[in-house]
């Protein structure tokens, strides 16, 4: 078995470390889907690029590019002349090879994405309510659905591979906090969301956090700035977040690590609290409606929330204050190289909290410890939903797995 030996001091000296082939034939699903991650990354690649960051022989890559360009995942690029010998033809990422579908059920909202194989949204739906019900949420992925798939030609909808739930575990334990009736989030206990989704589909159905699932957006479509560990927190209705590890999203035995919402954290009277108590959006919200004010705005118009006032000043400040000490927390455990935190809110109020975390940061000792950086988000607010779709492109066609929960 051949493998790949780094060349300390090249640039594919990390790569080679990272991303090794093997040219046994029963390792091909693993070679094609190294491939596959390293175009991703790399937006095109040639033949000899991928030889010499795999390891793997001219001829195996040879073989396997070919076979993915037939079935239609790689198309070529114009060729690339050199001084000296035969051209290079990159090979790219088809968009049509593949569309996956993301499902994000959020206490506030519900959205239904189509994605194609470079992650470009090609539809959205989105439906908002006072506080999810599994019967009306099966129905607007019954009623979303249809109309996404009317909208492709046949071979197109074919290739769709995959649907990726993302929601928040154990929904049924929110029943307060969401203002909800508890026997209609006591149905979620008792229903295999999941299973009732894949009776409608003929592809497999995946299932994951929300806020892990957020994550992995970030990884698989953000812009990480080469970090391969991080902390992220997604600030929605309620806080929660992921971890990624040598650039791999981390759901530890039960998908259950990161949750990061659970963290403790100093509340406002000093004592400590859950950081889902002080830097959710629901907080924001609670204060609003205290002074009389409907906030489901909040919800319906994430990129503008217009003008809110003293709330928001204080919300962001006590925000920051515990995702400060979160993230310098999380670095007592693992030295992260950054902490990115996103969320569902305006651009403009996501830069204002990652500006005053930091300024919250260099107040708190962190003596011994390696902080990371902090810096905004680069998906936005449908980290979810698309963090959905994400889970079929990531299980089916990535190194790396990203659900633990999936169709037979």
């Amino acid at each position: 078995m051949e493998t790949a030996t780094a060349r300390h001091g090249s640039p594919e000296a990390n790569d080679s470390l990272i991303h090794r082939g093997t040219n046994q034939s029963g390792m091909r699903d693993h070679n094609e889907r190294l491939v596959l991650s390293l175009v991703r990354q790399q937006g095109s690649l040639a033949k000899s690029d991928i030889a010499r960051m795999t390891g793997l022989s001219a001829q195996t890559v040879s073989v396997i590019m070919r076979e993915l360009e037939e079935e239609g995942l790689l198309v070529r690029q114009a060729p690339l002349r050199g001084k000296i010998g035969q051209p290079s033809i990159p090979m790219a990422l088809n968009p049509e090879g593949a569309f996956f579908i993301g499902l994000k059920i959020g206490r506030r909202s519900a959205e239904l994405v189509l994605i194609d194989f470079l992650g470009q949204v090609r539809s959205m739906l989105q439906h908002s309510y006072r506080y999810p019900a599994p019967r009306e949420t099966v129905e607007f992925v019954t009623s979303g659905m249809k109309k996404m798939r009317g909208e492709l030609t046949p071979a197109q909808d074919k290739r769709i591979a995959g649907l990726g739930i993302a929601m928040p575990f154990e929904l049924w334990n929110w029943a307060d906090t969401a203002g909800a009736p508890r026997d209609v989030m006591d149905e979620w206990r008792h229903r295999d969301i999941r299973a009732d989704i894949q009776a409608q589909c003929d592809f497999p159905v995946y299932l994951q956090n929300d806020a892990t699932s957020a994550c992995g957006a970030e990884l698989v479509f953000g812009q990480a700035g080469g970090a391969r560990d991080f902390v992220y927190f997604y600030i929605g209705a309620f806080a929660g977040g992921g971890i990624v590890l040598n650039g791999r999203l981390f759901g530890g035995p039960t998908g259950n690590a990161g949750a990061l919402g659970s963290m403790p954290v100093p509340g406002p009277d000093g004592k400590p609290t859950q950081l889902i108590d002080v830097a959710s959006i629901a907080m924001l919200e609670k204060a609003l409606n205290a002074r009389g004010v409907e906030a489901s705005h909040l919800w319906t118009s994430p990129e503008d929330w217009g003008e809110i006032g003293s709330e928001l000043d204080d919300w962001v400040a006590s925000a920051s204050q515990a995702l400060a000490y979160a993230i310098v927390a999380a670095s007592s455990i693992i030295d992260f190289e950054a902490a990115v935190v996103d969320g569902w809110m305006p651009r403009a109020v996501r830069r204002r909290l990652v500006d005053a975390i930091i300024a919250a940061i260099a107040t708190i000792d962190g003596e011994g410890l390696k902080l990371p950086a902090v810096r905004e988000g680069t998906v936005g607010i449908h980290a979810r939903a698309l963090g959905g779709a994400s889970l079929p492109l990531s299980e089916r066609f990535l190194i790396g797995s990203t659900t633990i929960s999936r169709s037979a």
